[in-house]
């Protein structure tokens, strides 16, 4: 994703209070956020070894 330039909202004490951002900016943002939150539900699961995973990756799959 490439940046452009932010612009920010101040107040009349010329604290910034919040950022224009461009629509590519703001949902890559989300997409982030989101993946964020699914590595952190997903932090306890129990984790597999590389061998492991190519191994499960190798077994045929079983239509019923």
């Amino acid at each position: 994703m490439k940046l452009t330039q932010e612009q920010f909202i101040i107040n009349a004490k010329g604290k910034k209070t919040g950022v224009i951002l461009s629509m590519p900016q703001y949902q890559q943002l989300l997409e982030d956020l989101h993946d964020l939150a699914i590595v952190a539900e997903r932090r306890q699961e129990p984790t597999l070894t590389l061998a492991e995973l190519k191994k499960r990756l190798r077994k045929p799959i079983h239509h019923v």
